[in-house]
């Protein structure tokens, strides 16, 4: 029996007040899902019958969207698309492919409608005392269709507010991590966390353009565990064209699609790539992935997940300003110390250096003599770590030598003007022929983070640096592991630790691992930090 909504009867005035109280029921909340849940269940009671359900039209106006169901036990009933073989399909107002009533029993179906606008429809199916349904029953579930599209209505401008209150937050917590001025890499994983979260999706992703062309993954955030950091999307790409021109990318299946990588699709299903741009520049691009069996993103779901993209493109732009001006800062500061060392310095240095070979001549006790000379001997000594140090301040980033055992030794050369003295260091194995760029770049990374770590918080007088390419990791397979180990004052309980955690993330997404322990300290003092990954 289907119907449209109508004048109808009047209801039996011993029902009015049942009729008010579901009515009351009904309206009372505004979460979807438990509104549905209330509309089966006094559906159900009202007519007397054993199933009701509940199906909702999609925001985008495509398929149902929502379902619930009611039975004399209590226990939900999920009609859409489950029902035994044999059941009859039944079409109202368009909504209601996939319900398949019995034909044997009973059936209603109401038409939700609030303004004009179809939300759903109502189901019943199955008197209890085995009879069909009547006049009254429908004059009651009509009563009720129009109070359950005012509550769904209601319901649905709640969730909509709920999930741009949502969306606004992760953009603040975005921006506020952008602008911070901590770590780059870890606020882009703050980006890619919060882009998973607001779109319930499975994995979350930035891309930023590569050297050579195309985009790189420089932020992963998934569910499970992934090898995507540092894969590069080629720019011949047809999604990677489209999004560098500033085209954001809808995939229903990312897993099927031939535009999509393998390595990086695989397992995933509808799929949003938007671009970072903000003033006529794309800086990136944002991929939020769901699973292969989820729900397509709706249309509001992709505006406000546009939205949040333009947040963080500008955030992203506010940020690298801010960057530039702190980077400048840092050349100029270190132009001037680079100026301070060469001509205060060391001239004071050469000049003592020579007041103490002129002593030394004229000195007639041959102890003397010898300890002035090893002396001046520490002084030439010095003089060559400063100038070593000073051609490390003029360097550029451009300047950056490829070979990792070079790149190491500018690292820890660079460290040493803060620290006030220079790290040891060893090489195990053939390091610049083994490890491949990706790791080496990670590695460098972290070498550099453990060793900031050692300057800001350690205290150390002493650090020790180890890059071995003949390790083996758990699995058998041959890695490099980066130690760098401290005599300082070691990591205090309930400390921060972002900067392991940074590190952490690093290694895990190349397939490594890294951890800390004793330093080298007195009695285990100080810390020393681990870091491996596969070549």
């Amino acid at each position: 029996m289907s119907v449209e909504p109508g004048p109808g009867g009047t209801p039996n005035p011993d029902d009015v007040p049942r009729l008010l109280e579901a009515m009351r029921a009904v309206g009372s909340g505004l979460r979807l899902r438990s509104t549905l849940e209330r509309i089966c269940e006094t559906a159900a009671e009202l007519a007397d019958a054993r199933y009701a359900a509940v199906g909702l039209t999609a925001e985008c106006g495509d398929g149902l969207a929502e379902h619930a169901g009611e039975d004399t036990g209590g226990q939900a009933v999920r009609w859409i698309g489950r029902l035994p073989d044999g059941y009859e399909e039944a079409g109202v107002d368009g909504g209601a492919e996939g319900i398949r009533p019995p034909p044997e029993a009973g059936f209603l179906a109401v038409p939700i409608r609030v303004q004009g606008e179809s939300l759903g429809t109502f189901y019943l199916a199955e008197k209890r005392d085995g009879g069909p349904f009547g006049e009254h029953d429908l004059d009651m579930v009509r009563v009720l269709a129009r109070e359950a599209g005012i509550a769904v209505g209601n319901a649905r401008l709640y969730g909509a507010a709920k999930r741009r209150e949502r969306w606004i937050d992760g953009s603040v917590a975005v921006t506020t991590a952008l602008l911070s001025g901590g770590d780059a890499d870890e606020a882009l994983q703050v980006v890619a966390e919060q882009a998973r979260r607001l779109s319930d999706s499975m994995a979350g992703l930035v891309l930023l353009p590569a050297a050579a062309g195309g985009l790189e993954i420089v932020a992963v955030a998934s569910e499970h565990p992934s090898r995507a950091l540092g894969l590069v999307v080629p720019p011949e790409n047809a999604v990677a064209g489209q999004i560098l021109a500033g085209k954001a990318v809808f995939v229903e299946d990312a897993a099927s699609d031939p535009r999509m990588l393998a390595d990086l699709s695989r397992g995933y299903g509808p799929t949003m790539l938007l671009p970072l741009q903000s003033g006529g520049r794309v800086l990136g691009t944002l991929v939020m992935a769901r699973a292969a069996d989820a729900r397509p993103f709706s249309d509001a779901e992709r505006t406000q997940a546009t939205q949040f993209a333009s947040q963080a493109a500008l955030a992203l732009m506010m940020a690298e300003a801010q960057r530039d001006r702190e980077q400048l800062a840092v050349y100029e500061d270190r132009d001037r110390i680079a100026r301070d060392l060469h001509d205060l310095v060391i001239q004071r240095l050469f000049a003592t250096g020579m007041l103490l070979e002129s002593a030394q001549r004229r000195s007639v006790l041959p102890e003397v003599r010898q300890g002035v000379g090893k002396a001046v001997d520490e002084l030439d000594v010095t003089i060559q770590e400063i100038r070593t140090a000073i051609f490390a301040l003029q360097q550029g980033p451009a300047e950056l030598p490829t070979r990792l055992r070079t790149r190491v030794l500018r690292e820890i050369n660079m460290a040493a003007v803060p620290l006030g003295f220079k790290p040891s260091h060893r090489f195990v194995g053939p390091v610049d022929t083994v490890v491949g760029e990706l790791t080496a770049k990670n590695l460098i990374a972290a070498l550099r983070e453990a060793l900031s770590n050692a300057f800001r918080h350690a205290g150390a007088s002493r650090i020790d640096v180890t890059v071995d390419a003949t390790v083996r990791l758990p699995d058998e397979e041959t890695g490099v592991r980066l130690t760098v180990t401290d005599d300082g004052v070691g990591i205090p309980e309930g400390g921060r630790r972002s900067g392991l955690k940074n590190l952490k993330r690093r290694a895990e997404s190349l397939g490594g691992d890294s951890w800390y322990g004793p330093g080298s300290g007195k009695d285990g003092g100080g810390t020393s930090v681990v870091w491996e990954a596969p070549h």
